[in-house]
């Protein structure tokens, strides 16, 4: 198997994902997965396709991530490998899109309107 690419993104994040045959680690930008989201609960956000196929030790992943936050990279991480593994094995698309991975977030930030304190709030209103 070569290297099977494919990219995520959630609000502002981007990741590209470089997928290869391997023993299950995880590097992103150059770090393992533990040191780039400490977090738990946003280490198993990123495994959670593998962890659906019970493929988190086929397969090693590389991932480049740019923009965003914490969540909004953890998110766009995991569809980026829910795209890698679809491109790998077709056959597991319907497993990965009943869990949700396979629909791109759409949902980005409001602008800020002009003469507002932030998109939809008002100030306050003084009747005198």
């Amino acid at each position: 198997m070569e290297k099977i690419n494919a990219i995520g993104r959630r609000k502002a994040a981007v990741a590209r994902v470089y997928l290869t045959e391997g023993t299950g680690k995880i590097i992103i930008d150059k770090r393992p997965l533990d040191v780039y989201f400490p977090s738990s609960i946003l280490q198993y956000i990123v495994k959670q396709p593998l962890l659906t196929l019970e493929a988190a030790d086929k397969y090693d992943v590389y991932a480049h991530l740019d923009g965003g936050g914490y969540k909004g990279q953890s998110e766009a991480l995991r569809l980026a490998i829910a795209r890698a593994l679809v491109k790998v094995n077709p056959e597991d698309k319907a497993a990965l899109r009943k869990e949700g991975f396979m629909t791109r977030d759409s949902r980005e930030v409001e602008r800020k309107k002009p003469g507002r304190p932030k998109a939809r709030k008002r100030f306050q209103f003084s009747k005198r």
